[in-house]
């Protein structure tokens, strides 16, 4: 598809290196020769200088013919402007990012009213997904499928647990829960595993079940999967307002530390049941005078990684909380992964994939059935639900004789809200929904897990 992407900051570029890598025509719109610069240096794209709003630009840019404009600069109101210009100069869709607490209230009109195909905050987004996993606390990363009927989530192999030296198929037989380890990440490196593998103390795994027999697997290996009753935000900008609101919502008692004081007067009118502490979110006697070491849950949301990094590492010397660091910058990631900060959030991360679910989606109106998709294993394998519309190979034979690719796991078949973790003689039938989980890039039909 043809994309043109208007903004080449954090999360344009980020949406850019990843629609490239899925192959699409890509330009790029941005007022900054250099970043424009930067970015065809490192991945196939046109790029073009000027403002993403003007029609003389995007004419430029070819968006007559364009299917999807993505306006994702710094402003809310350029974003809105360049999408509804795109709109009335051709048949795209558009999406535009709005951050502004104000406009999110009143997206859905926004949306209608402008004829804008979606609207994208960042921080709400991200405010979510640390939300879903306060109300899961053992898990470092959850995703859902099937409209919430199948769970994805990632977390840690811990001793006590007593999973070191199992197999796959031991823990699925001893346990005798319905549910499949789809990847596992040990150290650098990654596997789609096999019944045959064994797993270790520390690994990471990620699991997918329906959210009973998840329950059921972590009530028998001892994981506590109740939802933290009290978490502690240090840092009170946009994303730690929707996120102690959504925890409000939960019953959750939040108490919230902010350093600027006009802010905290803002953020005390505007969440009258949190409470907000006037202070240096650094302080190390403040947090533990405010029940740092009481805490079950313990998040990280100012704007340096720097302070989020070791302000965790703090946490997690001094309690036993859910531990959630918000980063911004991606540089250095494989030496944050091995600092063990408990969920670490990157809210372009979360945005790129939710506009890349979206423009999965479009294709699927065009030339794909994939119906939703993830990153998951440190971004180096997809999770993809397939829509089955039609008969084809795939469909009446027994999986166990399927020629499927290497480094592939169907994880699961949604048949009419009843959820599948299939076995060799389990068959794929036309109207099922069909979760594959794999290292393989691009897959793009439910056909393409075969060998050819």
């Amino acid at each position: 598809m043809k994309i043109i992407i208007v903004g080449c900051g954090k999360i344009g570029s980020t949406l850019a290196e990843q629609l490239s890598y899925e192959q699409h025509d890509l330009v790029v719109i941005d007022t900054n020769p250099r970043k424009i610069q930067q970015l065809s240096e490192s991945i196939d794209v046109m790029g073009i200088a000027g403002n993403g709003s003007s029609v003389n630009v995007l004419s430029e840019a070819g968006v007559e013919d364009a299917h999807i404009l993505i306006a994702v600069t710094g402003s809310d109101e350029l974003n809105l402007l360049c999408c509804v210009i795109a709109k009335k100069v051709s048949k795209c869709h558009t999406i535009a990012r709005v951050r502004n607490p104000i406009y999110n209230k009143e997206r859905n009109f926004i949306r209608k009213s402008l004829g804008i195909s979606m609207i994208i905050n960042p921080e709400y987004s991200a405010a979510m997904e640390i939300s879903r996993l306060l109300r899961f606390p053992s898990a470092i990363k959850l995703d859902t499928f099937a409209k919430g009927r199948v769970e994805l989530m990632k977390f840690k192999i811990l001793p006590e647990f007593r999973l070191d030296g199992l197999s796959v198929m031991e823990i699925v037989d001893n346990l005798k829960c319905n549910v499949l380890i789809c990847g596992v990440e040990r150290d650098s490196e990654v596997f789609i595993p096999s019944g045959n593998f064994v797993l270790k103390d520390y690994d990471f795994i990620s699991i997918i079940a329906s959210p009973a027999n998840s329950a059921k697997f972590f009530k028998k290996i001892g994981v506590t999967t109740n939802q933290v009753k009290n978490a502690m935000i240090v840092g009170g900008g946009t994303l730690g307002y929707y996120l102690a609101t959504l925890l409000d919502e939960l019953k959750i008692h939040v108490r919230m530390v902010e350093s600027n004081v006009s802010r905290c007067e803002e953020l005390s009118e505007l969440l009258p049941r949190i409470t907000i502490i006037c202070g240096d979110g650094t302080d190390k006697k403040l947090l533990l005078e405010e029940g740092l070491t009481q805490t079950e849950a313990f998040v990280t949301l100012t704007n340096m990684d720097e302070e989020n990094i070791l302000l965790s590492l703090f946490a997690k010397k001094n309690s036993h909380a859910k531990l959630i660091t918000k980063v911004n910058r991606i540089a250095f990631d494989d030496i944050i992964d091995g600092l063990d900060l408990g969920s670490v959030i990157y809210p372009k991360y979360i945005t790129a994939d939710y506009i890349l679910r979206y423009v999965r989606a479009m294709e699927n109106s065009l030339s794909s059935n994939v119906e939703t998709l993830y990153h998951i294993l440190d971004g180096q394998a997809e999770a993809l639900e397939f829509a089955v519309k039609e008969s084809s190979s795939i469909t009446n034979t027994p999986l166990s004789d399927l020629n499927l690719k290497d480094n592939l796991l169907i994880a699961c078949i949604n048949r009419n809200g009843n959820i599948q973790i299939p076995r060799g003689q389990d068959t794929i039938q036309v109207g099922d929904t069909v979760v594959v989980v794999t290292s393989i890039p691009g897959l793009r039909d439910l056909k393409d897990i075969l060998k050819k």
